[in-house]
């Protein structure tokens, strides 16, 4: 079993680790969203001005599939799901914010905002690792 699992961690490497953590992060929170929504949404208020939430919680379980099908892309290939991770982050922070200032709609808008902010600092860090070269395998010598 843990031969398997250090297979595993091999194979996904650090940025494929972060891709896999997240897109499984946003998948829940997606599904959250659509089986209990939060009961405070006057922070979202902009954003459910162009679309439900429900259309909301499906970009977020989408994006979350994304990073979760990238994980397993070589780097370079896998940039798509990092970029997907902050793309979905961006206008619900936006929202956030805005709803805190000039809108003035919820108070603890920033706090929110800045929490979002926060969960996307290590998927913009980890997007620029470099994954370091996998060995070669060595063929054991062969008895004769």
């Amino acid at each position: 079993m843990r031969c398997a699992v250090r297979r595993l961690g091999r194979r996904l490497g650090r940025r494929g680790t972060i891709l896999l953590s997240y897109g499984a992060v946003w998948v829940l929170y997606g599904y959250g969203q659509l089986i209990t929504p939060q009961p405070d949404q006057r922070g979202l208020d902009l954003l459910l001005q162009a679309w439900p939430l429900t259309v909301w919680a499906g970009l977020w379980i989408a994006t979350g599939c994304i990073a979760l099908a990238t994980a397993w892309m070589r780097q370079g290939r896998d940039v798509i799901g990092f970029v997907a991770l902050v793309a979905m982050v961006l206008p619900w922070m936006l929202g956030y914010l805005l709803s805190w200032w000039p809108l003035d709609t919820y108070p603890r808008g920033w706090v929110v905002a800045l929490i979002w902010a926060a969960i996307s600092v290590p998927i913009v860090v980890s997007s620029g690792w470099q994954e370091p070269p996998r060995p070669i395998p060595v063929e054991p010598p062969h008895d004769s």
